[in-house]
């Protein structure tokens, strides 16, 4: 931490001096995740508000978690895949009940009454790009802060009672509300895969635990990681064709059986893990590559869902790509702070 900052924080209250961090992730969780991605359009925006409850609030105490355990990116990604859990079998189910999205193959690599290529893709999606890039970004944009824990008892208890007050609102909304408007069935869940689902969360908690000492960057002091637009292009690469995997649940005839973008999926995902835990790994890993690494990845998220817009309200489209365009703007803002303030390696992050 810089002498300027060491002057500055003790100027202001434990209570506020962590409010901007706070209300930013819980802001951009679900902006990132939903609204750039055109997942939550501006035609019913309304929803945001049960999104930042519970994927805001489940960003917010991963992080939390990680902070106070002083754990690693690599715990981060599993508290990650147990909220995306909780989101696919407890919360909104869509990954247990039939797809009932117009155009979706909703037999295609359901067995066992779970949809494991829809599941697989929302695994890493909702755990990378709720959790672990707006928590980067926002570290980024706070990093005077960013190894401290930013709630208090009284935090965390408020954020716990929000993120179930919102987890409720997103399961009427989504399976009381939504499904039967898209023409669905009424859906039920067996309660053996609840009690999978909530098996799965515990003890993906209990292993992000115990790898707590896995995942800090600059293991490797003799080792230097690549060009920061190098890991951008990477990122943005790797993250887009992430996407390919919802066209053998969207396309009109899948090429392929099931089997083949599971494994697939798996193995892109470890090349990205894989990639990623080796760069951060280098001595001279800071806060140049992580903005680039963020950028590339945020920027996948907004692209690919253009393909998808035929059907699209007009301000649906012309909201997002305001909305994209912003992004877009403070992205290249931020890069442009980093680049000229912040060459030195940093504090652990993401």
């Amino acid at each position: 931490m810089s002498a300027e900052a060491t002057q500055i924080i003790p100027q202001t209250s434990p209570t506020t001096r962590f409010r901007g961090p706070i209300w930013t992730l819980l802001v951009l969780a679900p902006v990132i995740a939903e609204v750039l991605s055109g997942s939550t359009r501006i035609s019913f925006i309304f929803v945001l508000i049960p999104e930042i409850m519970v994927w805001g609030g489940g960003a917010l105490l991963s992080r939390e978690l990680v902070r106070r355990w002083s754990a690693g990116a690599v715990s981060l990604l599993l508290l990650g895949f147990a909220l995306s859990i909780a989101e696919e079998f407890i919360i909104q189910q869509t990954s247990l009940a039939p797809l009932p999205f117009p155009g979706a193959n909703a037999s295609y690599g359901r067995l066992w009454g779970v949809n494991w290529v829809y599941f697989l893709f929302m695994l890493a999606y909702e755990s990378v790009w709720v959790v672990l890039v707006p928590v980067q970004v926002t570290e980024l944009l706070f990093p005077a802060r960013r190894d401290q824990p930013w709630l208090r008892r009284r935090g965390i208890i408020a954020t716990c009672i929000a993120f179930v007050v919102g987890s409720f609102m997103a399961w009427y909304g989504w399976t009381q509300q939504a499904r039967p408007r898209l023409g669905a069935a009424p859906y039920q869940p067996p309660i053996i895969a609840i009690a999978i689902g909530l098996a799965a969360i515990a003890l993906l908690i209990v292993v992000a635990y115990l790898f707590r000492t896995l995942g800090h960057p600059g293991r490797a002091t003799t080792q230097r990681p690549p060009n920061p637009w190098l890991i951008g292009t990477i990122a943005l690469i790797l993250s887009t064709g992430w996407w390919y995997l919802m066209t053998f649940i969207f396309g009109p005839f899948p090429s392929h059986a099931a089997w083949f973008p599971l494994a697939a999926g798996v193995a892109w995902s470890l090349v990205a893990f894989t990639l990623v835990h080796h760069w951060s790994a280098a001595g001279e890993w800071n806060d140049r590559h992580r903005c680039a690494l963020s950028f590339g990845a945020i920027l996948s998220c907004m692209l690919p869902s253009y393909v998808t817009t035929a059907g699209w309200l007009p301000m649906d489209l012309v909201g997002k790509i305001i909305l994209n365009v912003l992004a877009l703007v403070g992205l290249i803002l931020l890069a442009r702070t980093i680049w000229r303030h912040n060459s030195a390696p940093a504090a652990p992050v993401v």
